[in-house]
């Protein structure tokens, strides 16, 4: 069984939520220590782990980075932690290519650092990084996920995934209690939900740009079925392809769900959270992504950059460090039925291209 495989195989079986992951970071950081790397765990009190190797020899710092986090499902009634959206991939993927670079004495110039990082599907996970200092001397970073099927099959792989923006939006809106037999003396607050919903379905941007924005959750309740409640919460999921959009569509749905609200009299606070941004990647690291899927695969096997209304905390890299030059490749594995689905599979063999793919982009890189 090749190396990949085997630290696949044994991730796969100790998922953990995020910032819970610790038997997956030891182990993690276990294995970068046995290959000779300088590890630091923990990292800004989390379960965040980083591995450095320096060559001695001035020359850029590339950092690999996998997320480490499973997906919580609810699972005959229960909460279980379950890899449906293939971190623990990812994970061997990033760690069998590191170990093959020193094993080979491929770095050669600069520093080679490994971030396993917590929390992905969270979008917190990258921040508090970030604000550890995981990217302060990093120049170059790069990372992969796999894809589903209808993406992209185990013969192919992309050199550019295009996560889009994606935030939240939440609406409380207060309204004034009343009995259900004297609405007039009540400001209905489902009554301002309903206007705000249909307000915000009713932007309009240009239609070139890529987005969405709809209600994904609605909560009232006055405990009795007779009288007018006068507090709800709606959610909403606000995607799209660009970071411009995506505060374009913020403002303008802020707008909307006041306006709406105050059609029947109702105040509503308006906030927005869990924001992630859209890719934005370094044409030369996509020019060399491109390079190693072709070494990889032959020239049958490089697909076109793809596009994809999923967020990826990945992106704040780029966001909170504009030097930096990012890159990010899809794998293709004949992964079904889909991401996060709790029966997600894929096939396995596909792993050895994606560490194939990061081995040459990092000697390219870091050999001198």
């Amino acid at each position: 069984m090749s190396r990949v495989i085997e630290l696949y195989d044994f991730l796969h079986t100790i998922p953990e939520l995020g910032f819970e992951e610790h038997k997956t970071a030891a182990f993690l950081a276990g294995e970068l220590q046995k290959a000779g790397f300088t590890v630091t765990e923990r990292v800004g009190d989390t379960t965040g782990v980083i591995g450095v190797y320096d060559s001695g020899i001035d020359g850029p710092t590339l950092a690999l980075r996998a997320d480490i986090d499973a997906l919580g499902h609810m699972i005959d009634g229960n909460l279980c932690a379950m890899h449906t959206c293939g971190h623990d991939a990812h994970s061997a993927m990033v760690l069998s290519a590191a170990e093959e670079l020193i094993k080979t004495g491929s770095v050669q110039k600069g520093k080679l650092k490994i971030i396993f990082q917590p929390a992905e599907e969270l979008g917190t996970g990258a921040p508090a990084m970030i604000k550890a200092g995981a990217i302060a001397d990093v120049d170059i970073i790069l990372g992969a996920h796999l894809r589903p099927i209808e993406e992209l099959t185990i013969k192919q792989s992309t050199p550019a995934l295009y996560h889009a923006a994606s935030q939240r939006l939440k609406g409380l809106f207060h309204g004034v209690p009343a009995h259900g037999a004297r609405p007039h003396l009540g400001v209905n607050v489902i009554d301002a939900a309903v206007a705000a919903i249909t307000a915000v379905n009713a932007i309009h941007l240009n239609p070139n740009e890529s987005y969405s924005i709809k209600a994904t959750r609605f909560t009232c309740d006055s405990g009795v079925t007779n009288a007018i409640p006068a507090e709800a919460s709606v959610i909403w999921d606000v995607r799209s392809e660009l970071n411009s959009t995506m505060e374009k569509l913020i403002e303008k749905a802020k707008a909307a769900i006041e306006a709406g609200a105050a059609t029947v009299g109702a105040t509503v606070e308006v906030t927005n959270y869990q924001g992630i941004p859209a890719a934005e990647y370094s044409d030369e690291m996509v020019d060399l992504l491109a390079e190693a899927i072709t070494a990889a695969y032959g020239a049958g096997g490089l697909h076109a950059p793809v596009k994809t209304a999923g967020g990826e905390d990945f992106h704040f890299y780029s966001k909170e460090k504009p030097s930096i030059k990012a890159g990010y490749f899809g794998l293709g594995c004949d992964l079904m039925p889909g991401l996060h689905h709790p029966d997600m599979k894929f096939n396995k063999d596909s792993l050895e291209k994606g560490k194939e793919i990061f081995l040459y982009a990092a000697k390219k890189i870091l050999q001198g």
